[in-house]
This record gives C-alpha cells, sequence and structure tokens, in this order.
C-alpha cells in the first residue's frame, strides 16, 4: 500500500431500494438517505443554487448544468497509467500539494481485482498515482466521510460520480468539514463489478489481462491488455443487446443527472473528441483549475453532426425493448459501412454530449413508465421533460414534477 494512502473498512450496507451504495447508508446518519438520494426525490434547482449560487439556465446549461466554461483539455506530458492523460488525479494531487486540502477521497483498485473500486483516504500527493484508471461497480466513497473527519481532517477532495456527489452535497453539512471541494467525473451507466466481468467475456476470450476499456467518443470502444496489444470494437459491435434485463440497475437505467453537475468541475470525455472535456462551474472549480494551466494545453469545444436521428433511433428501440419486442438489429453486412460513418458524420463533440443527454432523459422516461410509474413526478426533474419534449414525451396524467413547498428539504 502506498504511503499516504488509507482504506478504512466501510461499514456494512443498510439494504434499500433504488440503492447504488454511495455510502451513505454506511454511516451513522443512514437517516439521512430519504433526503439525499438522487434518485428519491431530487431538488436539483435548490442544489445547484447552494453549490454555484444558481440554478442552471438555458441553453447548453439545461444539458450540463451550471458552469463558468467549458474546454477540451489533455495533460502534458499524460500520466502513466491515467484512463486519459490522468487530469483529474493530478487536479487532486495539486490541491494536497499546495495543502489546500488535508485529505482526497478517491477509490482505488481493490487489492483482489483491478476493476473492483475500492474507497480510500490520500494525504500524500504522490500515493494520488496509486488511484489513476477506470473502475466498474458501486463504491461506498460517503461512509468514508466519518473516518476522515475522525482523522481530523477538515478540507477535503471528493472524486465522486453524480449520485455520491448528490447524496455529499445534500447531506455535507452532518460531517462538520470547513471546506468541501468535489471533483466530479461523469457516469454513463453502472453495474456490478461481476457484471462488467461478464461483459469483458462476452467482447475477449481472455478477460482476465483486460487492463483498460474505454467507451470513446469516436464511436469505439478501446481495449488494452497485459501484453501491450490493443483492440478497438464499434459501438454497432457490442453485444448489449444480448444482455440480461437486470445488467443495468433502475437506478442507472433512470439517472437524471450524467453529467455531476453539482460538482466544482467535471471531467469526463463525451465532448472532447479524443481529449478530456472540463466543466469548470464556479469560482472554486476555476482555483482548482489554474493550479495545473501550467501543465495542460486548451482547446475550445466544437459541435458537429446533427444528433437529431440517433437519438429518435434510440427512442424507438427502448420503446421496443421496454414493450418486450425484439430490438431491431442491424445487418451485419450493414454494420462496417455506419460504423466507417458515424464518427465522420455522426453528432461529435458537444452535439455528440448532447445527444446521449436526451437518449438518457428519454429512456428514464419510458423506462420508469414501465417499472415505476407512482415514481415519476418525484424522479424525473423538469430540467430531463425538457430534454425529452423535442421527442414527443411530456409528462401524461401526473407524472409532471410534484410542486415543492419552500420548507421541501434538498
Amino acid at each position: 500500500m502506498p504511503e499516504g494512502l488509507t482504506r478504512p473498512e466501510p461499514a456494512a450496507a443498510v439494504p434499500r431500494g433504488l440503492c447504488t451504495d454511495c455510502g451513505l447508508s454506511r454511516t451513522a446518519h443512514a437517516r439521512a438517505c430519504g433526503r439525499a438520494c438522487q434518485f428519491i426525490k431530487p431538488d436539483y434547482p435548490t442544489l445547484e443554487t447552494a453549490v454555484h449560487g444558481r440554478p442552471r439556465g438555458d441553453g447548453d446549461e439545461l444539458f450540463f448544468g451550471p458552469y463558468l466554461e467549458m474546454l477540451r483539455a489533455e495533460l502534458s506530458p499524460p500520466a502513466p497509467g491515467a484512463q486519459w492523460t490522468g487530469l483529474t488525479t493530478a487536479l487532486a494531487a495539486a490541491l494536497l500539494s499546495a495543502g489546500a486540502v488535508d485529505a482526497v477521497l478517491p477509490v482505488a483498485p481493490a487489492a483482489d481485482d483491478r476493476w473492483r473500486p475500492e474507497p480510500v483516504i490520500v494525504t500524500d500527493p504522490a500515493a494520488m498515482a496509486a488511484v489513476r484508471g477506470m473502475r466498474m461497480g458501486y463504491a461506498p466513497l460517503l461512509a468514508l466521510l466519518g473516518p476522515a473527519r475522525a482523522a481530523g481532517h477538515r478540507r477535503i477532495a471528493v472524486i465522486a460520480i453524480p449520485c455520491q456527489t448528490y447524496a455529499l452535497r445534500a447531506a455535507a453539512d452532518l460531517w462538520g468539514f470547513d471546506e468541501i471541494t468535489v471533483i466530479g467525473t461523469p457516469c454513463s451507466d453502472n453495474t456490478t463489478t461481476e457484471n462488467f466481468h461478464a461483459f469483458l467475456a462476452r467482447l475477449t476470450d481472455r478477460p482476465e489481462t483486460v487492463s483498460y476499456l474505454e467507451f470513446r467518443a469516436d464511436y469505439r470502444v478501446e481495449m488494452r491488455f497485459d501484453d501491450g496489444t490493443r483492440r478497438e470494437i464499434p459501438f454497432l459491435n457490442l453485444p448489449l443487446s444480448d444482455l440480461p434485463s437486470d445488467f443495468w440497475p433502475v437506478t442507472c437505467r433512470t439517472c437524471v443527472d450524467y453529467t455531476n453537475v453539482l460538482a466544482d468541475i467535471t471531467v469526463g470525455y463525451m465532448a472532447g473528441e479524443g481529449q478530456q472535456w472540463l466543466i469548470v462551474r464556479n469560482a472554486r472549480g476555476r482555483a482548482v483549475l489554474d493550479r495545473i494551466r501550467d501543465r495542460i494545453t486548451l482547446h475550445p469545444l466544437r459541435s458537429r453532426g446533427r444528433r437529431a436521428a440517433a437519438v429518435r433511433g434510440f427512442i424507438e428501440n427502448t420503446r421496443r425493448a421496454a414493450g418486450g419486442l425484439p430490438l431491431r438489429r442491424m445487418p451485419d453486412w450493414l454494420r462496417p459501412l455506419v460504423s466507417w460513418m458515424q464518427p465522420r458524420f455522426g453528432p461529435r463533440g458537444l452535439e455528440f454530449a448532447r445527444a446521449r443527454l436526451e437518449m438518457k432523459a428519454a429512456e428514464t422516461v419510458l423506462h420508469l413508465r414501465r417499472t415505476a410509474p407512482r415514481r415519476m413526478k418525484t424522479m424525473i426533474p423538469a430540467h430531463v421533460w425538457a430534454l425529452a419534449a423535442p421527442y414527443g414525451l411530456a409528462p401524461e396524467g401526473d407524472e409532471a414534477p410534484a410542486r415543492r413547498k419552500k420548507s421541501d428539504p434538498a
């Protein structure tokens, strides 16, 4: 174990429905789950105002949440072992090096499984190298808030996915930290680590040697192996339709925040076109970025292609799947042609990111209508309905978001 990295053992989870085990239920404040869960009764306008000083506006903020600037970026030189170039861990390491935070709470690979996320507390900038790379599975990150506070840490940074960030923001007052900085990463659906291993086994006959996997914005999945070889798989060739119906949990199929809108700064890929996508959301996030601006190359974002046809095709397939009908599979002879055309003529850059957010909004509506219609008025925020509206999806009956009283907690 690297010096400056500790692995406190989280308490046992409290079984709950609609849970991705952010870790809050494993703390002394488990009763706060009802008001702090992203999936039960989210209130983004209130929390966006609390974190950023205002709720999201129109235009691209409707998709991506409040922001000051959005950029393409890459760390130069790239950090060894990073998923992209190492921006996320570099930001956190810079905070530790400057003494701006006492500790960072990220996830590291479990000792017995490189893909299983395990929450850790990092106090040495050099130890951030041990948490580079992508993990897949549920990680009770917030369970370490108590141990971090008990260790005397008053200013912390947390590297979190959206459902962890929402619960952290909604319940941040319970631990008494002086400052919390959130470096957020987007989430494009999660599943159990066991399910992920089964997915790898569908992609290769040597899944145990896969060291890297990334869904890229050029419509391909990149795989790397321990022996240094690489393989790229077009999205159209992925065996997604062969996955069991419970592969993705209800929570991830109905997620309303892909881009981590309550983070101070979001580091992702969807609009990056091969580079990382930075969403600087507030002054705290800008200050974090400023610490490493001299080490990164920045470019303006681009937006190319049109998303409407791709989103409509996704919605039609989602409707068919929800109704028990077989998915419309593309003929094998056509797949190479479409795979060639997608990265050249399909939505790219910001348009690709907008497409993914509209697809997710539509999936949320259609899936909840089938599985939990009574929950729609509390689980689907107004901004999700706004993204789905251009495709003919609007609240029916009592599906519209319930009006909140001023006294309602976030």
